[in-house]
């Protein structure tokens, strides 16, 4: 007679993301122990995805990676959406921490706005991530409570500082998106100067005030736009947004 074997059953995403915790319950089956982890799992899943972007994180490439079967796979995380809060929670954990020391405020959020930045360009595929439960993980937590310690010297109130550091936030994303490669950013820069000229004749009298504000800033930019440009302006603002919340 064949032994009856314990089935698995699903484990909570939360008992996932703090699989790590001395009190996580192990959520395991009887029989030996398995060739893979879950963290060997999102690390890989996080390499596929630095290397070709989310869309080629399957579980199909997850197992052909790890040389398991896809079944295996599912032992270890419930599917995709799960598998993808976990990688953003284990990204969080691995960003660079900045120190603040004895730096006043604005340093300090300038250097958090800094360190999302290089996140997101270094991991682009942060951006395809948008999932309320990350905020549940152990990586994610780490993170924002290192960034809330940046606005503690503006003295806000704990809502207003939550809503400071996401309105930062949200600005290092839509900044980080603006800064992603573009493949005709060489073209746009080597024709800029002919067609800007060209452009001007098509115009004539027209839309002066585009014309106006639009020459001067692409004379000093050297191009249509500057997101560069864009992100030292943004992240003045930004400052100079939060200062006005100061009691």
């Amino acid at each position: 007679m064949i032994p009856h074997q314990e089935e698995k059953l699903p484990r909570s995403l939360i008992d996932l993301l703090w699989r790590d915790h001395p009190d996580a319950p192990t959520g395991g089956i009887r029989g030996p122990r398995a060739r893979v982890s879950t963290g060997d799992v999102v690390e890989t899943a996080m390499q596929l995805a630095d290397a070709s972007g989310l869309a080629a994180v399957t579980i199909r490439r997850l197992a052909e990676a790890l040389d398991v079967s896809t079944m295996s796979i599912y032992t270890h995380v419930n599917g995709r959406d799960d598998l993808l809060v976990l990688m953003a929670d284990a990204a969080h954990a691995q960003m660079e921490r900045p120190s603040y020391g004895r730096l006043g405020w604005r340093s300090r959020v300038q250097r958090v706005a800094e360190a999302n930045l290089a996140l997101l360009r270094g991991r682009p595929w942060l951006h395809d991530i948008d999932d309320d439960r990350t905020a549940l993980g152990p990586g994610t937590i780490a993170k924002y409570d290192h960034e809330l310690a940046a606005l503690v010297p503006l003295g806000l109130d704990p809502v207003t500082c939550d809503a400071a550091l996401t309105f930062a936030l949200d600005f290092v994303r839509a900044s980080a998106r603006a800064l992603r490669p573009d493949p005709r950013a060489g073209e746009m820069a080597e024709h800029w100067p002919e067609w800007s000229g060209r452009l001007g004749a098509y115009l004539g009298d027209d839309f002066p005030l585009a014309q106006t504000v639009g020459a001067a800033a692409g004379e000093a930019m050297g191009a249509a736009s500057s997101p560069l440009h864009a992100w030292d302006f943004g992240l003045a603002r930004v400052l100079d947004a939060l200062a006005a919340l100061r009691p």
